[in-house]
């Protein structure tokens, strides 16, 4: 062979071997560039055929994925099998649908919720007094999921159990709406009512109430459909009278929350309390939603008692006209007219059918909030000062003292812990700086400010002083 013709077969071998590196193998078929057409390419080197692209594509639409099989998820779970024709893959996949969404009402059966004695026992570890509002109140819950319940009668439509609490600042309207959500682990969304206005006005929308709800239910829609809203301070969204500007945080907030206590479908952002292009939205359902509405009605009282006082007049057998001005549960006498010339509008009293007002608190309650609740404010004080080995008691008269205190300030339970934090804190101040204190007694002396707490040092009767305020 003559060298010229070595270097031709070099130069074809060399053609061969560039046309081999350029044409790609399909990672599934093993089938060059040449043959089964473009590839394409993926991370780490790997080209597949649009063939075995399309097959790929074909396996995941169909269900039939041997990953899926491997792992153990079988495609009947899905309710498709690859071989149905189209209308009986859309009626399998509305069936298993079905099935599922009978499975989770199957979970809020009534017989696995408490029964209203039990709801209002738990109640009762919490929350001093009340005994009618929780009534009222397990009576209407336990009622409520009944009616969302896969054991309702279908031939009777059940209306909602919504609620209005009217009742002094501070004696325990809100506690217990928390406690009552967190005995029967339902997603809560607590509001309130005075950042409500109109559509179109700076403030929330009525449906900021239902993305609340959604966010407290883990964005699961069908948790939230079954969770409770409670909105504070109703009273605020009252009617305003003798104005001439638009009342957009009142009668007009009023009428936007009507379909939401009556039920329908609303529209709500997901993780926002506001509509905008860039927040994605969800479709919710009020139908099955508990509403429990609360609020103080401050001067609420003058207007009942102007309406029990009409029959009084001069004569003996005629009622005085301050009769009513010591009653502490005038607001237990409330009647849908008295709600009506408060600012509330008949359309929106008719959708909270259960009215109920609480009771106001008294000395002998007071001291009662003090010792008895699972959380009471002494059993706190007492927890810390045992972490440093401190005995902390408080004499009969101090409690009572305390309460005194209390009902002077007119703000409910809230000013107990008030009070509390200004007596305690030159005790909490100085017991860390000497380890031989092993005892602290408050007296009643101590609370009106007229002297010290009792200081009983370790394995000694002798007392030290503490340098106290004026309290």
């Amino acid at each position: 062979m003559s060298k010229d013709d070595k270097n031709n077969n070099m130069n074809m071998d060399d053609n061969d071997d560039k046309k081999q590196k350029s044409d790609e193998i399909c990672y599934l078929c093993k089938r060059p560039e040449s043959i089964a057409g473009k590839m394409v390419k993926i991370p780490n080197n790997i080209h597949i055929c649009a063939d075995c692209m399309q097959k790929a594509f074909d396996i995941m639409n169909s269900g039939d994925n041997p990953y899926m099989n491997m792992i153990g998820i079988p495609p009947a779970v899905f309710g498709i099998n690859p071989l149905q024709n189209p209308t009986d893959m859309k009626a399998k996949s509305q069936d298993a649908t079905a099935h599922s969404a009978a499975e989770i009402k199957e979970e809020f059966d009534y017989k696995k919720i408490p029964s209203p004695h039990i709801i209002k026992a738990k109640l009762d570890e919490y929350v001093i007094g009340q005994d009618y509002a929780k009534k009222v109140i397990s009576v209407a819950v336990y009622n409520h999921y009944k009616r969302i319940s896969s054991s309702a009668p279908a031939d009777i439509e059940i209306e909602k159990s919504n609620m209005l609490m009217i009742g002094p600042t501070g004696c325990g309207k809100t506690y217990l709406v928390k406690t009552l959500a967190k005995l029967l682990d339902v997603p809560l969304a607590i509001t309130d009512a005075t950042s409500l206005t109109e559509a179109g006005y700076i403030g929330d929308d009525v449906e900021s109430v239902i993305s609340k709800l959604l966010m407290a239910a883990g964005n699961d829609v069908e948790k939230a459909e079954r969770g409770i809203v409670f909105i504070d301070e109703i009273d605020k969204i009252a009617k305003k009278r003798n104005t001439n500007s638009r009342d957009v945080s009142g009668e007009s907030v009023q009428q936007g929350l009507l379909k939401l206590l009556e039920g329908s479908n609303v529209e709500v952002p997901v993780g926002a309390s506001s509509k905008n292009a860039m927040v994605p939205m969800k479709n919710i359902n009020t139908e099955n939603i508990l509403f429990i509405c609360g609020g103080a009605f401050p001067d609420l009282d003058k207007i009942i008692k102007a309406r029990l006082n009409k029959n009084s007049s001069i004569g003996f057998q005629a009622d005085l006209k301050d009769k009513y001005d010591n009653d502490v549960n005038l607001l237990q006498k409330v009647t849908l007219d008295d709600l009506r010339e408060y600012g509330m509008i008949p359309e929106f009293l008719g959708r909270l059918p259960i009215i109920f007002a609480l009771e106001g608190l008294t000395k002998e309650m007071m001291v009662k909030v003090l010792i008895e609740p699972r959380n009471a404010i002494l059993k706190q004080y007492q927890g810390l000062l045992a972490m440093d080995e401190v005995d902390l008691s408080f004499e009969p008269e101090a409690l009572e003292a305390i309460a005194e205190k209390a009902l002077e300030k007119k703000t409910g339970a809230r000013a107990l812990r008030a009070i509390l934090e200004e007596i305690m804190l030159d005790i909490m101040y100085e017991i860390p700086k000497d380890d031989n204190i092993g005892r602290v007694i408050i007296t009643k002396n101590f609370i009106e400010g007229n002297g010290g707490p009792i200081i009983e040092l370790r394995g000694s009767t002798r007392q030290k002083n503490i340098a106290s305020g004026n309290h």
